[in-house]
């Protein structure tokens, strides 16, 4: 595969992730308004919750073998802040696993927790990316934090791609958690 296939493949499921969040997001908010929407919001949420580890545990290893490809077999250089997203995103993949496996339907906590602090360092680079001025030598002059590696549709690069992960990690172990009994 191609470094341009590779990059397409990984920019379509970034998207895919982005309209599952976007969608779970809107079934959130229109379910608060519209008694139809509350009951897809349920119904789509039975048929998620029994598998939503294992599916948060896929994106992870999705994203932790991606990032593997692009710095190992497409030799883009990780800068600092990719290196830090990867910490974030690497222990899912384990954590998501053994939780799935051994049915621990707390694993949503530290998991969110995880995948939230990886968010937010994608979105601190994604403003880098934009604001190169905002790069405060933290980052490595030769190996840049600014430096964009792919452009995919006009505005998915690395860390959207990741945070695209990051963000539908957290909505599928939100979705994970148990129903609230009245």
């Amino acid at each position: 595969m191609t470094t341009e296939a590779a990059t397409l493949f990984f920019a379509i499921l970034a998207v895919a992730a982005q309209l599952a969040v976007v969608s779970a997001i809107a079934l959130v908010v229109g379910g608060a308004l519209s008694a139809t929407l509350a009951d897809a919001r349920t119904a789509l949420a039975e048929v998620v919750r029994p598998q939503a580890v294992w599916l948060a545990c896929l994106v992870a290893l999705v994203c932790t073998a991606g990032s593997l490809y692009l710095s190992e077999v497409a030799d883009f250089a990780p800068c600092r802040l990719c290196w830090y997203q990867r910490y974030a995103m690497y222990p899912l993949v384990p954590l998501l696993a053994v939780a799935a496996w051994r049915r621990w339907i707390w694993v949503w906590v530290p998991g969110v927790l995880v995948a939230t602090i990886g968010g937010t360092i994608s979105t601190w680079h994604l403003l880098i990316e934009r604001y190169p001025s905002l790069e405060s030598g933290s980052c490595d002059p030769t190996n840049p934090c600014s430096l964009i590696w792919v452009r995919r549709f006009g505005y998915l690069t690395i860390p959207t791609m990741a945070l695209s992960g990051f963000a539908l990690i957290v909505t599928l172990l939100l979705a994970s958690r148990p129903p609230a009994t009245d």
